[in-house]
């Protein structure tokens, strides 16, 4: 997989997002609508996409929380390249740009119902956090942490 760190503005980027959304539809149905505002973003520089043969097929950005955190978002993989090691990749190329700029940790929200995430997310060391910010009171969220090298 080639990354390439672009915006998240990125036709690529869209492309593979929106893909993210509809599946998050097919898990969650309906509930999905209440976390489609918080998956809105801003115009940021922090994202990147992996390409296998010129294919878009791996994505994911993180937006600055304050001056020691940021929170990693919009991690997908597209269905035929899962189970390849590919989305650990994208976490480890965002969590070392992230300390690149100087950030101390990570934060993250997934759903309750993405076990395969939630394997990801320990498997790099992120620790459960009481649910932050816009996801305060969602009880299908699970909000984790990683302190960045």
């Amino acid at each position: 997989m080639i990354i390439k760190r672009i915006t998240n503005t990125h036709r690529d980027f869209l492309t593979l997002t929106r893909e993210l959304d509809v599946e998050l539809k097919g898990i969650y149905g309906s509930l999905q609508a209440v976390y489609d505002k918080h998956n809105v973003l801003d115009p940021i520089d922090t994202a990147i996409v992996g390409y296998e043969n010129a294919e878009p097929m791996a994505c994911g950005c993180f937006k600055k929380i304050d001056t020691e955190r940021v929170e990693i978002k919009r991690l997908y993989v597209k269905p035929n390249f899962r189970r390849k090691g590919f989305s650990s990749e994208v976490l480890h190329t965002l969590e070392a740009w992230a300390a690149e700029l100087g950030y101390a940790a990570a934060l993250l929200e997934t759903g309750k119902k993405q076990p395969e995430a939630i394997g990801l997310y320990r498997k790099f060391g992120y620790q459960t956090i009481a649910n932050y910010g816009p996801y305060l009171g969602m009880e299908n969220s699970l909000c984790m942490q990683k302190h960045l090298p």
